[in-house]
């Protein structure tokens, strides 16, 4: 048997009745209607057969008209004060309040509603947050290494040769290029940040990137000594690219800030003197690049893989193996993964016999269009 419109106009129901739920407002408004008439109805009968003044009938009509009327419209406008108090709090930059949602009628699909508005208002701030410290992570390390140069040279440690003055530079130039991402970072919600991916040889990229995190290490190591306190120099850094010759296609940046983060947050949790290697490997596809960055610090437990990439996680090993290093802000890993993300490859904590090992899989070119 069919329960389509047709077949309710069919069987008499009103079109403008047709898909009214049986608990909606106008349900209800209709129900205090039909007890109001069967309640004076009633009443008018009861006083024809016992002969009462019809002024009592009608005094205790209206008595129990308004008794109901008030019991409907308290239950009606009740859930809407819930409403305006969630939305003024709302408005006021509290977006941890939600509406008690316990009805089926339309104030609550009103209340789920603003509940959904104000679960993405709370996402959005949270990520605007994020994107804040996103930001100021990234700009630390330049800003460090080109304070640590500068000082260096005034204080009369180092003169101002090429070579120092190229360290500088490309600290400054590091600097620049990561305040040009402030745009590109604006609009990852939107996802449209754009990927300025080329083909490029491994082994001199990597072994750049290699060699400008043993300067920013002795450059943090240079202004901890001048405030008492330590940073990782005793970190010794591998590079094992094979094939020699082997190329890839991708955003040198953003795979410099996976590179770079990863680095830094090995040297974090390696031993006193330990190692930290980076391999590099042809993956399946075409100019597809598989990365590995291992450490032999103590490992993550298994039961925390799943949140190694969550921003803010610093995991259960509370203070780094290494001595005289911080835990850092829980940032790095989640930027690497954003990263990766935006080539669409995979990232995530690989079987390691000691320590911990973080593969990446980059997906090389796009397929060409025939």
């Amino acid at each position: 048997m069919s329960d389509g419109p047709a077949a309710r106009r069919s069987a008499g129901v009103p079109r403008s009745w047709a898909g009214v739920s049986p608990f909606s407002i106008k349900t209800k408004l209709a129900a205090l209607v039909v007890v109001s008439v069967l309640i004076t109805t009633g009443l008018s009968m009861i006083a024809v057969h016992t002969k009462t003044e019809l002024r009592f009938i009608m005094v205790f009509s209206m008595i129990a008209t308004l008794l109901i009327t008030q019991f409907v419209a308290h239950s009606l406008t009740a859930p809407l004060d819930d409403m305006n108090a969630v939305a003024r709090s709302i408005s006021q930059g509290d977006y941890t309040r939600r509406v008690q949602v316990n009805r089926k009628d339309e104030l609550g699909d009103l209340a789920q509603t603003i509940n959904v508005m104000a679960d993405e208002l709370e996402a959005q701030d949270r990520r605007r947050k994020e994107l804040v410290a996103n930001v100021s992570h990234e700009l630390r390390t330049p800003i460090a290494g080109l304070r640590a140069v500068l000082e260096n040279i005034v204080d009369g440690v180092t003169e101002a040769d090429p070579e120092t003055m190229r360290t500088a530079l490309k600290q400054s130039e590091r600097l620049g290029r990561l305040v040009e991402t402030l745009l590109d970072l604006s609009r990852l919600d939107n996802g449209v940040v754009p990927l300025k991916q080329r083909r490029f040889e491994v082994w001199p990229y990597l072994s750049g990137v290699l060699k400008e995190a043993n300067l920013v290490a002795s450059a943090r190591a240079g202004i901890a000594s001048d405030s008492g306190s330590h940073t990782r120099t005793d970190v010794h850094l591998h590079l094992d690219v094979s094939p020699p010759e082997l190329t890839a296609h991708a955003d040198p940046e953003r795979i410099h800030q996976v590179v770079a983060n990863l680095i830094d947050n090995a040297v974090k949790h390696s031993p006193p003197h330990g190692r930290v290697t980076v391999k590099a490997r042809r993956g399946p596809q075409p100019e597809s690049l598989e990365l590995e960055v291992l450490d032999e610090g103590p490992g993550i437990p298994r039961a925390e893989w799943h949140r190694v990439f969550e921003r803010f996680n610093r995991g259960s090993v509370n203070r780094p193996h290494g001595p005289g290093s911080d835990g850092g802000t829980g940032l790095g890993l989640a930027i690497a993964r954003w990263a990766v993300d935006l080539h669409g490859g995979k990232i995530g904590v690989a079987e390691s016999e000691r320590g911990c090992r973080i593969l990446v899989t980059l997906p090389g070119s796009p397929p060409r269009q025939s």
